[in-house]
This record gives structure tokens, C-alpha cells and sequence, in this order.
């Protein structure tokens, strides 16, 4: 499952590869000018692949994470 970017900004992430999610757990944040959004994850999970480099640019709807799903 693909993790996008909720708006434009600078994506940091707080996870890395190999990580286990736990559902509602914040995995990234995008900042643009003095906002801050929290990415968190919808279910739990294993974080696959960071699909950006951290501080980098993403635009609103860029995939920042794979999730792959856990049972």
C-alpha cells in the first residue's frame, strides 16, 4: 500500500525500512510554511521502501511510503 503526501512541502521521516507500523502510528510529516501534517499509517504494517529522500520536496499526492500489510 502506497503513503501520499497530504499537500505539497518537505517531507521527514520518523520510520525506516524494515520498521513494523502499528495502525494510527505516525510514519512522516510534511511542513509548508509554518504547517505541519502528520502521515500516519492506516493499518499495521512493515515499511517496504521510503519512496522519497527525507527532507526532500513532494508534492500533494506523491507517494512518500510502501506499507506492506500485516496480519
Amino acid at each position: 500500500m502506497k503513503i501520499c503526501a497530504p499537500f505539497a512541502g518537505i517531507v521527514h521521516f520518523h520510520v525506516a525500512v524494515g520498521d513494523t507500523v502499528e495502525t494510527g502510528q505516525e510514519l512522516a510529516s510534511v511542513e509548508a510554511v509554518k504547517l505541519e501534517a502528520p502521515v500516519f499509517a492506516p493499518g499495521p504494517g512493515r515499511v517496504r521502501a521510503l519512496l522519497a529522500d527525507d527532507f526532500a520536496d513532494c508534492v500533494g499526492g506523491d507517494p512518500l511510503i510502501d506499507l506492506a500489510e500485516v496480519s
